[in-house]
């Protein structure tokens, strides 16, 4: 039987966490916890397209839940824990944090904190933003921390020689790379939450080909013949944003969603189609693969907040 977001349960009095939630898969899947009656915030770079996407989503669901904003930049290590600690100050408490937001394809580029931008938004930000937030989950019914992730993850490897690409850049194995990290960080995090008993599950999910915004952005920082030339070509196969966001809302609120767990859509080679368990890439099954990776996160964050925190202990962090 398919898994459609009419099969997930009520979401009155949860709180969720949505990361580049004002378009695309972020967007959709707002869009449907808030109709099941979640209070959602949207944990946005822009206050315009975030207050736009709030606007649409209560005029949708107007006997939903609730939709509040964020300010958040994950390519600001300063302005994911200042985020984290505005929402401690404010509720106090999270039940689902999903961590959405991600760049694709780009050319090379740095964050603010001088990491390679797409290792450094798609996972080391949702790294620093998740150790930060998960005091807040700590003891909450049914706690999840969702990482979305990619069919990239196939054919990424972690390159710990040239992390971000001084020596040599491919921004397609660039992108390879920082979503075979949000695996290996999802499955790492899930071994660390059992170990100190934490009650909080860590999962993936993928999306398949879903048409989103991050393909037009890819073609236009190319500047390539080819790259939107392939995109014409696979049209047939992509599936709407909202099919794509079936995976993580399934790895969010179905109760059968296993810790550790990876789903994708089921068909296609996993290109397409409902929610089921996804293949992980056999580079993520390596344990000691992923604490590596988390130890290296850790220390690269750590620098980098030293560095720019004039009193680090202004906001508190997860150890």
């Amino acid at each position: 039987m398919s898994w459609t977001a009419a099969d997930i349960p009520d979401q009155s009095g949860r709180l969720a966490l949505i990361t580049g939630a004002s378009s695309g898969l972020g967007l959709e899947t707002a869009r449907a916890l808030v109709a099941r009656g979640a209070t959602v915030i949207l944990g946005c770079r822009s206050r315009a397209r975030a207050e736009r996407a709030r606007q649409e989503l209560l005029g949708a669901v107007a006997d939903g839940g609730a939709v509040d904003l964020l300010d958040l930049d994950l390519a600001d290590l300063v302005s994911v824990l200042g985020a984290a600690q505005q929402l401690a100050e404010r509720y106090g408490r999270l039940d689902l944090l999903i961590n959405n937001a991600g760049v694709m394809g780009l050319p090379r580029a740095l964050t603010r904190d001088g990491f390679e931008l797409q290792f450094g938004i798609n996972h080391l930000g949702h790294f620093a933003l998740t150790q930060a937030l998960v005091p807040l989950l700590r003891g909450r019914p049914d706690a999840r921390v969702i990482t979305v992730t990619s069919g990239a993850q196939y054919f990424g490897r972690i390159d710990y020689d040239d992390l971000q690409g001084e020596r040599r850049y491919d921004r397609w194995k660039a992108y390879g790379q920082s979503k075979l990290a949000n695996v290996m960080f999802a499955r790492e995090l899930q071994r660390r939450l059992d170990a100190e008993d934490a009650g909080v599950r860590s999962l993936a999910a993928h999306p398949g080909v879903a048409r989103t915004n991050l393909q037009p952005a890819s073609v236009a920082a190319s500047g390539s013949w080819i790259e939107p030339l392939a995109y014409r070509l696979m049209a047939p196969l992509f599936q709407s944003a909202a099919m794509g966001a079936l995976p993580q809302l399934y790895a969010a609120t179905a109760p059968q969603a296993q810790p550790a767990g990876h789903y994708g859509p089921g068909e296609f080679g996993g290109m397409r189609g409902w929610p089921a368990e996804a293949r992980v890439a056999p580079a993520a099954l390596d344990s000691s693969q992923c604490q590596r990776l988390w130890q290296v996160s850790e220390e690269l964050c750590g620098a980098a907040r030293e560095r720019r925190s004039p009193d680090p202990d202004t906001i508190t962090v997860a150890a």
